[in-house]
Formats: C-alpha cells, structure tokens, sequence
C-alpha cells in the first residue's frame, strides 16, 4: 500500500491590514502606469485618449436614444415631414456615435494587446536584469528563490492588469458623472440607490481578493517544488536515471499529490468566492427592479415621457453595471497592488555596492596571496574555510587535493570574489582583492567548474561565453579548441564550431562527458589575456591518455600564467609546482610531490593508495 505523504498544515491566517495599509496597495497604479509609459508612451498616450473618448460616449448615446424616441412619438401624431427627418437625424447621430464607440473600444483591446506582450517582455528582463546584479549568496537560499518566483509568476501580467483596471476606473467614472447627471434629472434618491446596491459585493471581492494573494504567498514553495519535479520528469539529462530506476511514477504520484493540496484550497475559495458573489449581486438586481417599478409608474402617471422613460431605464441599467464594474475594478486593483508589491520588494532588494576600483595592483611580480582566509556560508556556523595561507607566484602551478567537502571549491569562489572572506585576506599584485574592479579581476581570471554549463548552444558559442567579448570571433574559437584538445573531435562535427549542441533543439548533436570537458576546458582559454586559470575537476570524465595530453598542452600554454588545479589523480597533481592538502577546510599540509612523499602524512598516504589501484 503506498504511504501517504504528510498532511499540509492548514494555511496560516495574515491579520487583516490596517486601512492606511491597504489604501497603501493602490498607490501602485502609479507606479504601474509610470512602468507602461516607459514600457511605450505613444501607445499609452492613444490608451488613454481612447479610453476617454470610451468613457463619454455611452451617456451621449441614451440621450440621443431619449431624443429618437421622442421625435418618433411626435412624428407619428404631427404627420410631417420635418419631425420624420429630424427622427432620421438623430438616428444617423445615434449611429454614428455607436461606429465611433465601437472603434474606441476595438482601439482600447489593441492597445492593450501590444502592451501586454511588451510588458511582459519589459517585467520579465527587470526580474532577470537584478537577478544578475545579486551577489551568489541569493542563489543558495531558498527564500530568494520563493521571493523570485513570487514576483516572476504573475507580475508580468499585473502591471498591466493594474493600468487597465485604472484607466477603466477612468473611463467609467467619466461613463458614471454623466449619467448621474442625467438620472438626477428624475431623482437624487436613484443615484443613492444606485451606489448603495453595489457596495456590498466590492466588500466582498476585495475580502477575497486579500485571501486569494496570501494563499499565493505561502504555498510558493509547494509551487516551486512542483516545477521541479516536472522538470525532472520531462529533462533530457534526467530521464535516463528516471527510466533505469522507473522512479517515474513515484515523481508522477509526488506530482498529483501537491497539485490536490493545490486544488482544494483553490476550490474552496472559489466556491466562497462564487457563492458571496452571487449572493450580493441579488442585492443589485433588487435594487434595479426597484427603480425599474419606480420608472415605469412615473411613466404610467405621465411625469415622464416615453423617451425619458426609455433614457432612464438604460442609463439606470448601464450605470447600475459600470458602477459595479468600477468597484470590481478596484478591487482588482488591490489584488494587483498585491502582486506588484512582491515585485518591487524584489527589484528594490538592496545590492551591496561594490566599493572594488583598483586595475592593477601596487607589485605586479607578487602574484597571488592568501593570508589567514576564513570563510562560513551564510546561515551555517562550521567553517568551510579556516584560517587558508599560501603564496602562488607568476607562472607558478599550485594543485590542491582533498576529500569532498574539504574546500578546494569554496577556495575557488573567494578567489573569483563570488564569496568575501569573513576573516582574512586575499592579495593579487600586492592589492587586496576587495579592493580590485570586479569586473577587472574576474577578465583576469580564468574558471572551469566542475558542474560546469553545458550550454545549448552552438560549438563555438558554447566556447565563446568565456569571453563576452570575442563571444563570436572564429579566430579565438579556433585557438582556444587548441589549447583545449578539443579541436580533433570538432572537425568530425556535421558543421564543425556551427554544430549545435545538446538536444533541446532541432538537430542538436550530443557529446561525451569527456567532450564536454574539453569544450568547457576551452572556454578557460578564451580569456587569453587571463593571468589565472583555475580548473576544477576538469578531467573528470577523461581517460588516462587524453588527461596526460590535456596536461602537458595545459602547461605549455600557461607558461607565463599562474594555474590552480583542483583534482583527485595524482598523476596529474604530481606536476605542480606546490600542492595544497585540504582537510576540513584547513591546510593540513604543503610542498612539492616529493616534499610531500617524503614527510609521509595524508597527502603520502592517499597517493600510495592510489598507486596500488594500478598496480
């Protein structure tokens, strides 16, 4: 029998905002309005033009429709020419306010069609653009990333949602001043009616709308996790797995179980939602009956005309409906104020400035120090780093080994300034790295990860991220596969550095493990004004003869380069100038291969072990 997962803890109860709080929320249109105008201003301009025009016409039409229904009634007692033609006029009037209604309103949809898609476009680049600009410690915590998929879910359509929602507020409070000037006319009692009846349901939404964004808020994980296992169930490069261990329908049962949780909540607001809805606009359908009664008797005693009769009763109609609509509209407004609110709370997250402005250090032929380097991830209190010191001259080769978990790859970070230190300092050139242009020091930097991109591009793009900008120079391309041994196997690709990779796209071609190495070992040399190359594990997934060719082109063509090597053949290690042996983030041990041997510690006694593998 399958075990059932655990129940989901109900969805916790926000406490209800104050009022200054939530008329807060409303302060994003705005802010909305302001993003559509920088998103496109002229169409924002023919926008709200149009929705004026949209706003004034529908009052002017029920007057001219009181007008023909009069003139008709006169026509038919007087028999004459005249009134029969100034019924046609104000027919031809009556019809061509409808044509230029009806355009108006076709204008407002296109409008709102082309801002939508670049919109979207607009919101979703701002989300990506800040994204970049956080340093990698927001990657690795799971609040930023419910905090990202909060505000990439539905911002990209709120924003708009919010400029519509307040130009329709304009529109109809244009649509509403001239009928209440009209329906005053019979009675001011009508118009309190009028507004009374339909407060009642935009109570109601808003209520509604506040419950519907809080369960938006907290079940971001449960969505979050969602995504992940369709992504596992339908990626290439996790199917073989799921298949081999048929871990499939487990995923798939993961799946339906989170969306039911999903779906239940979602039901049981809706059928609230629905259930209130309905009920209060009873209330507005009482109250426009009412006045319908109302209308008709005063018609019926002669205190109105028929025409009047007939203006009365589609104004009354008309204005009962835009009236709820405006008050649904604000409502809405709130919603999207919401939603807006978690994207601003995202785009407006503080980014610590980079105080960095040095491009070069005050003694270039010191090369690179690390003085006492500590170092613990956020939210963590074991160190990762403890109290790090070594010296790398230029054109030196420093291996460091180590078990997993060691540091070899935070080590990495805090040398491309992913990570600051928490104690101690690093010096290149003589200058502290904090103080270095980030941007400088990271194009003097050179870095294969291990978890590496495999980026689903073409060959030659895949090589040329490692310099942005020579991304699409064939001549680096070529030079670059070179130093990298990448180029045999290149030439027996269907469109050689054209080749497209991976299989996300049509005619993708797939490589080895070992093929993937080498593109990305090329990619390190693109930066070739780059004076560090580090490369994690970047032979990995090769054989023997490939990492000795690999490493003796590697150390040709970084002569005059200083190299950090991070991996666990010492075959490959033994050819360091110094190696480090990292053990629980402490330098346990430093020196030559044959220092090392002869001292007989832990990196001695790996390497011994290792050699008995091949013997």
């Amino acid at each position: 029998m399958r075990r059932k997962h655990d129940q989901t803890p109900a969805t916790p109860r926000s406490p209800r905002r104050p009022l200054p709080q939530s008329l807060g929320m409303y302060r994003y249109g705005w802010r909305a309005i302001q993003l559509v105008w920088q998103t496109n201003w002229r169409l924002t301009v023919i926008y709200g033009l149009l929705t004026v025009v949209a706003g004034l016409l529908p009052a002017a039409i029920a007057y001219v429709g009181k007008l023909i229904v009069d003139t008709v009634i006169v026509a038919a007692q007087s028999g004459l020419v005249a009134d029969r033609n100034t019924a046609l006029l104000y027919l031809a009037i009556e019809a061509g306010l409808v044509a230029v209604l009806a355009g108006a309103r076709q204008g407002v949809n296109l409008c709102q069609s082309l801002l939508r898609a670049l919109l979207g476009q607009r919101v979703n680049w701002m989300i990506l653009e800040k994204a970049q600009t956080l340093p990698l410690t927001y990657f690795e915590d799971s609040e930023f990333y419910d905090k990202m998929t909060q505000a990439r879910r539905e911002a990209s359509s709120r924003p708009l949602a919010m400029v519509n929602r307040t130009f329709g507020v304009v529109q109809d409070a244009l649509s509403l001043v001239t009928f209440g000037g009209l329906l005053l006319q019979f009675s001011g009692w009508a118009v309190a009616l009028l507004t009374l009846a339909t407060l009642p349901a935009f109570m109601a939404e808003t209520q509604f709308a506040g419950e519907a964004f809080r369960l938006f808020k907290w079940r971001s994980p449960e969505t979050r996790q969602q995504s992940y296992l369709e992504t596992l169930l339908a990626r290439e490069d996790y199917a073989k797995e799921v298949k081999l261990f048929q871990v499939g329908p487990l995923l798939l049962q993961r799946y339906q179980d989170i969306f039911h949780r999903l779906y239940q909540e979602d039901r049981n607001l809706t059928l609230r939602r629905n259930g209130w809805g309905y009920g209060l606009g009873l209330l507005s359908t009482a109250a426009f009956y009412g006045a319908y009664c109302w209308i008709v008797l005063d018609a019926i005693a002669g205190r109105i005309s028929l025409g009047e009769l007939t203006m009365y009763l589609t104004v009354f109609r008309q204005g009962q409906s835009t009236f709820t609509h405006t008050l649904t509209a604000i409502g809405g407004m709130y919603e999207d104020g919401l939603y807006l609110a978690n994207l601003y709370e995202f785009l407006e997250q503080p980014v610590p400035a980079d105080t960095g402005y040095a491009d070069r250090g005050t003694d270039p032929g010191d090369g690179l120090r690390f003085e006492a380097v500590s170092f613990s991830y956020p939210g963590c209190d074991r160190l990762a780093l403890a109290e790090v010191s070594f010296h790398l001259k230029p054109g030196q080769k420093l291996a460091i080994v180590g078990e997993n978990g060691s540091g070899k790859t935070t080590l990495i970070k805090l040398l491309t300034r992913l990570y600051t230190p928490s104690q101690g300092r690093i010096l290149l050139d003589g200058r502290d790295l904090q103080s270095w242009d980030a941007q400088v020091l990271q194009r003097r930097i050179g870095v294969i990860f291990q978890d590496f991109v495999r980026y689903q591009f073409k060959v030659g793009e895949n090589i040329g991220v490692g310099d942005v900008a020579e991304f699409d120079n064939l001549r680096r391309w070529q030079t670059a596969a070179t130093k990298g041994t990448a180029t045999p196997f290149i030439e027996t690709l269907p469109q050689q550095f054209d080749t497209q990779l991976g299989r996300w796209f049509k005619g993708g071609q797939e490589l080895s493990g070992g093929q993937w190495q080498k593109i990305a070992l090329s990619r390190a040399f693109m930066r070739s004004r780059a004076d560090i190359l580090v490369l994690d594990e970047p032979t990995s997934a090769m054989d023997a003869a490939a990492e000795a060719q690999i490493f003796d082109q590697f150390r040709t063509a970084t002569q005059n380069q200083m190299a950090i090597l991070i991996s666990h053949r010492f075959s490959t290690v033994r050819r360091a100038d110094t190696i480090l042996v990292l053990d629980r983030g402490r330098v346990i041990e430093q020196g030559t291969h044959e220092e090392l041997l002869h001292q007989g510690g832990r990196y001695a006694q790996l390497f011994t072990l290792q050699a008995a593998g091949y013997q």
